[in-house]
């Protein structure tokens, strides 16, 4: 509710599809800045504790833009600076609330629990955005920021209530750019994991920005208004539900990496026939394999990298993980408002599109190359139940390949 309203607010305010790229820029930019240092205070800080304090943090700056919305007040440069404190907040909770799922559920349930977890994320994007359109059109769009305030309560009481237990402090403390480097150097080294957050950071700078121009194919080229953008958005939530779901029934994360190279490939292919519908229905059709696509490539590459990583490691591999999601999206968003000024928002999604079907057929191409460097990582975190001890930083050939049923990439 919040994204589409926000958007919807950006626009009407402006009229522009360059402050739309230039509000996602602010919102997103700060997690290229200050991930990494979230992720080496994920490893060294109670998780738990983190999550609270950003969770209340979250909840704070949409009630803050609903008071200025609401008293009519409101100025794009508010938007902005709150968006960019956002950003700021998800820098240190992005990385921290991936490597906490862990510490929740344990290694065995690790893919199952990322794809519930991103079912219930999705469930929420299939119903958020369709409420949000009504609202904002009956009632504009500080309520549905009022709204999201509201709820982080029940965030914060639930973690609140959790019983987790402790991890193990780290024996030796190091300088905070010793324990960022260390991370980088885990993902430099390791072909599988460096492989997949390419692919990952590709996909958020040319596909994703899709979704920052949808104001303009609501308004402008489907003629929908704020009901249809939240309808647009809910179509590519309800794609998005139904691909975490399939996640969640699997077991195991054999044959995941072609998931991984078919789903970038498919969600270039549906980005390409979204941008040449004019028809309302068909594009919101058209945004259901969207949707399932992403999410099969985006949670299937987190299950992939997260099996691979060393415990001692997880935060700051995850902030990895968070600067190529979320930390290219802001410089595609900026490239894309700006080329949909010059060669209109369909052309600019179709360039994107088809950028993802190139970089998948590299991916797939190299699969081979490296997929028993992939299946020797995730034995190893397997065998050592992400023992630190355990970290593995080189090709490590010389753990045993006793597992079969342990696959990156092949049936």
């Amino acid at each position: 509710m919040q994204s589409v309203a926000e958007s919807w607010l950006v626009y009407r305010l402006t009229g522009s599809s360059t402050m739309l790229g230039v509000a996602a820029f602010a919102s997103q930019a700060p997690v290229l800045l200050f991930a990494t240092i979230g992720g080496a205070v994920a490893d060294r800080v109670d998780r738990h504790r983190i999550i609270v304090i950003t969770q209340t943090a979250s909840m704070i700056l949409p009630l803050t833009l609903a008071a200025l919305t609401l008293t009519g007040t409101v100025r794009v440069w508010h938007v902005l600076v709150l968006a960019a404190c956002l950003g700021v907040v998800n820098a240190f909770d992005i990385p921290a609330r991936q490597a906490f799922i862990v510490d929740m559920v344990g290694h065995d349930d690790l893919m199952n629990a990322i794809a519930l977890n991103s079912s219930m994320v999705n469930g929420a994007r299939v119903v958020g955005p369709a409420v949000a359109g009504l609202l904002v059109a009956a009632v504009g769009e500080g309520w549905c920021f009022l709204l999201n305030g509201i709820s982080y309560t029940a965030v914060i009481a639930g973690l609140l209530l959790m019983d987790v237990p402790k991890r193990p402090k780290a024996r030796e403390r190091r300088s905070v750019l010793r324990d960022t480097t260390e991370g980088f150097r885990f993902v430099v080294r390791n072909r599988p994991v460096r492989a997949l957050l390419l692919l990952l950071g590709i996909v958020s700078l040319a596909g994703m920005p899709y979704a920052v121009l949808m104001p303009i194919f609501a308004d402008q080229i489907l003629h929908g208004g704020p009901r249809g953008m939240g309808l647009l958005m809910g179509a590519t939530g309800a794609g998005a539900l139904c691909g975490a779901l399939s996640l969640a029934m699997r077991a195991g994360v054999r044959g995941l990496g072609r998931w991984v190279a078919a789903s970038a490939a498919a969600f270039g292919v549906w980005l390409v026939l979204f941008s040449f519908s004019r028809t309302f229905w068909l594009s919101a059709l058209l945004l259901v394999p969207v949707g399932f696509s992403m999410m099969v490539e985006m949670a299937s590459s987190n299950t992939l990298i997260q099996s691979m990583v060393p415990n001692a490691l997880r935060g700051r591999v995850m902030a990895v993980y968070s600067i190529m999601f979320m930390g290219m999206a802001p410089f595609g968003a900026l490239l894309a408002g700006w080329a949909a000024e010059h060669v209109g928002a369909p052309a600019t999604v179709a360039i994107g599109g088809l950028i993802c079907l190139a970089a998948s057929a590299v991916f797939a191409a190299r699969l081979p190359a490296f997929r028993g460097e992939a299946r020797a990582l995730i034995v190893a975190q397997s065998m050592a139940g992400g023992n630190p001890a355990a970290e593995i930083t080189g090709p490590a050939a010389e753990v045993p390949m006793r597992t079969s049923a342990i696959s990156f990439g092949s049936k």
